[in-house]
């Protein structure tokens, strides 16, 4: 059963599994965490978060191979609507269009679903660690995985930018993680409306643009595209 409240009776317990993330978010081991953070606190504002349209890839440009972005499609299920190379890396195929839990171990997934519906309907920031499942070729690798809710062009909390760091080898895909450790920070203040901009000026981002269509970008330090588009049957 989901829950509505953070961190209900009927949700996840908190135990002293639970860590603070303000220290996560500033360790060097993960960097692109702190850049996704930083990059969605000072795009929100005085706002209890930005809106899915507001966010520009160049603004990550350094945690794009890392980072994903889901909508939410049911009650704890995200479907990856965008993701970096390194998570492909990590699944060894393209993964969008997959739930995020296709990134979670089996019996790990209900738990994590658990918290995931809590980023939207709390709504809170989501920070985990994690731990990737050890076999034949699969080197010991730690994991660190952000969640951060954003507002639809309806004004509905549906859609969360998130990043995924790894330390450690990837070793043999498809790696899947273990859920160590996590923390919810539910956020104050009444769901935002997004910033307004004329609509005579908006240009959508080619890689964040809906409905989605083949592109080629290219980072200002010419490295290949790290995002791939995401096809919408809606």
């Amino acid at each position: 059963m989901f829950f509505s409240g953070y961190l209900g009776n009927s949700g996840p317990k908190t135990s002293e599994n639970v860590i603070e993330i303000g220290k996560h978010v500033s360790e060097n081991r993960f960097p692109q965490l702190a850049e996704v953070d930083a990059y969605w606190t000072a795009l929100k504002g005085s706002r209890q978060m930005p809106s899915r349209l507001e966010i520009d890839p160049r603004g990550i440009e350094g945690a794009l191979a890392h980072t994903f972005m889901i909508e939410r499609i049911a009650p704890g299920v995200g479907h990856i609507r965008l993701a970096g190379s390194h998570l492909n890396d990590l699944m060894g195929m393209e993964i969008r269009g997959m739930p995020l839990t296709a990134l979670i171990a089996p019996e790990h997934r209900a738990r994590f679903a658990d918290y995931l519906e809590q980023v939207f309907t709390a709504p809170a920031q989501l920070i985990a660690d994690l731990s990737a499942e050890r076999g034949l070729g699969k080197p010991k690798c730690q994991a660190r995985m952000l969640v951060l809710p954003l507002t639809d062009d309806e004004n509905r909390v549906t859609r969360a930018l998130g990043c995924l760091a790894t330390y450690g080898g990837v070793g043999r895909p498809p790696r899947r993680f273990r859920m160590d450790t996590q923390r919810l920070t539910p956020l104050t203040g009444s769901v935002p409306l997004p910033r307004s901009v004329p609509r005579q000026n908006m240009t959508p981002d080619p890689v964040f643009a809906e409905p989605a269509r083949p592109f080629d970008l290219t980072t200002k330090s010419g490295r290949k595209p790290v995002l791939r588009l995401i096809k919408s049957d809606k």
